[in-house]
């Protein structure tokens, strides 16, 4: 099994590695993290690997999208342990920048994906999208890839990147790989660490309920205000303190919808003491 993998730090270095790979004329995808990796990150490494034939992981904790009162310090990070779990997989490169690699000290370019981003966890995380568009749009640009990876579990997220890369013209196929849950359905992320013992056996309330309010829009596609009535309840009733929303979405303009007709995905975040949980499920129709 490897041990160790490519390790590149600065965007001249990736640059030049990239360069070399596209004289062989060999495709190349991306997989962005902020490491503490699990096997959700892993499954986006997987199918990378199956579709590409070079994959980067990138390792950066990204401070411009977390909040003044957020994790940042916080935020798990082992870059040797995520290093060896990349060798293992045979990951071809990381590139794991510094802060100052990635942003000048008079850097002044924000990259704002409007509509999108005006609803769900928006108004919850002030400057969250704007942050994550610059740095994913930067790491596109950096690296310039076939294709780059995200997770289902942060729809909102998923879309606002398809969105940017449309609309800059990167030439990137931006590709959603569906969340990767533990037994208990609860989609896996590296802040479930912060959970109790407690909370985390209440936290495979999330899932359970969204998935049972889009069974329900399914048959019964005009009873959204009374679902998002009783997925509510059934948070608080299981310990969620704040619930920040449950609400039934259209998938494209990610706006609310009182009746399904169309493409639409239940959508919920809520804490459990200091830990935020988000999650979504598809209405099947």
């Amino acid at each position: 099994m490897p041990t160790s993998i490519i390790t590149v730090r600065r965007v001249s270095e990736l640059r030049a590695l990239v360069a070399g790979w596209r004289r062989a004329d060999e495709t190349i995808g991306l997989v962005p993290t902020m490491g503490a990796l699990h096997d959700g990150h892993l499954a986006l490494i997987r199918q990378a690997q199956a579709d590409c034939r070079r994959c980067i992981a990138t390792l950066f904790v990204n401070p411009t999208q977390f909040g003044a009162n957020e994790d940042l310090a916080a935020y798990p990070r082992d870059e040797a342990a995520d290093r060896t779990k990349l060798a293992a997989l045979g990951v071809d490169a990381l590139f794991a920048p510094t802060v100052d690699e990635m942003y000048a000290p008079d850097a002044s370019t924000t990259v704002i994906v409007a509509g999108l981003t005006e609803h769900l966890c928006g108004p919850f995380r002030p400057g969250h999208f704007a942050g994550v568009a610059t740095v994913v749009a930067k790491l596109l640009l950096q690296s310039l890839p076939d294709a780059a990876y995200f997770g289902e579990k942060d729809f909102q997220q998923l879309q606002v990147i398809r969105r940017l890369a449309r609309d800059l013209d990167i030439p990137v196929r931006i590709v959603g790989v569906p969340t990767v849950r533990d037994a208990d359905g609860l989609a896996l992320s590296s802040r479930n660490a912060y959970l109790s013992a407690d909370e985390r056996k209440a936290a495979s309330t999330l899932p359970r309920t969204l998935s049972s309010i889009a069974e329900r829009l399914a048959r019964s596609p005009s009873d959204v205000a009374a679902q998002i009535d009783w997925g509510r309840a059934q948070l608080a009733a299981a310990g969620f303190g704040k619930i920040d929303y449950v609400e039934v979405c259209d998938v494209e303009t990610l706006q609310p919808v009182n009746e399904v007709s169309g493409p639409a995905r239940v959508f919920g975040a809520a804490w459990l003491g200091r830990t935020r949980l988000i999650d979504n499920a598809p209405v099947q129709r």
